[in-house]
């Protein structure tokens, strides 16, 4: 591969997932690290590329908000994934969502919905389903996080206890065999518990980046839920716990 074709794959990977460090653009590209320092150098001069702590990213995203960063990773497996969930919720149907990059993604998959009754913590969800379509949406209250916009606490979870929906979905930052699904954040992982238990249908969506990860605060056991939705196949251990559990597994793409 000639060093101009790295400049250009060097630039879309960047596009694609934000920063991205010089070991990962080694592994993809299939270089050296020296072959991408040397690579990194002319785009760094001339101002294409900003360079950080053994990682680069493009000039226009080194000041985004935190929830921004994470959506652009793993972009394609999360809209992929969101796309198959989208195809089992039909016109008409209620859904609760958390936020979370997937259920963000899961949301813009909507749009081609109509007459849908949504309930989120998520500004971002409540702003992209709301008037448009005939929806209604409600949204959780409290203090929203200045990191992605979502209200959390007792007030949101005693808010969203009122409802019973068809499609309850969550977000996960962790999935061990042994505990289940997980989370870093006691708020988050309350909240979640709390959707989790509201839908007909309980629906976990998370790349394959989340398996086998452990997080600090568990969420649910793999029984509270009905479906798992992910783009690779989960290793052997946690499918085994899935399908004992009696959880309908979906690949998406």
């Amino acid at each position: 591969m000639n060093p101009s074709k790295r400049h250009s794959d060097i630039l879309r990977l960047l596009q694609q997932d934000g920063t991205v460090t010089i070991a990962e653009l080694a592994s993809k590209l299939g270089v050296s690290l020296e072959t991408v320092r040397r690579d990194i150098k002319p785009l760094t001069s001339n101002g294409s590329v900003v360079k950080m702590h053994g990682a680069v990213a493009l000039p226009s995203t080194v000041g985004e908000a935190p929830f921004e960063k994470r959506m652009r990773e793993n972009s394609e497996a999360k809209k992929a994934i969101a796309a198959a969930v989208a195809l089992t919720i039909r016109d008409g149907d209620s859904v609760m969502l958390d936020t979370g990059t997937t259920t963000s993604y899961l949301a813009r998959e909507l749009l081609g919905h109509r007459r849908l009754t949504v309930i989120t913590n998520s500004s971002d969800i409540a702003r992209t389903l709301s008037t448009v379509n005939d929806n209604r949406v409600y949204m959780a209250g409290g203090e929203l996080r200045s990191d992605n916009g979502a209200a959390f606490g007792v007030s949101a979870i005693d808010f969203v206890s009122n409802f019973t929906v068809s499609h309850a979905v969550i977000t996960t930052g962790a999935i061990d065999a042994s505990i289940g699904i997980m989370d870093y954040d006691l708020e988050e992982a309350e909240f979640a518990r709390t959707v989790i238990s509201r839908g007909k249908r309980a629906i976990v969506v998370t790349d394959h980046s989340k398996f086998g990860r452990q997080g600090l605060v568990r969420v649910c056991a793999f029984n509270a839920l009905t479906d798992l939705f992910t783009d690779k196949a989960p290793p052997r251990d946690i499918a085994s716990a899935l399908k004992t559990a009696g959880v309908s597994l979906t690949l998406a793409g």
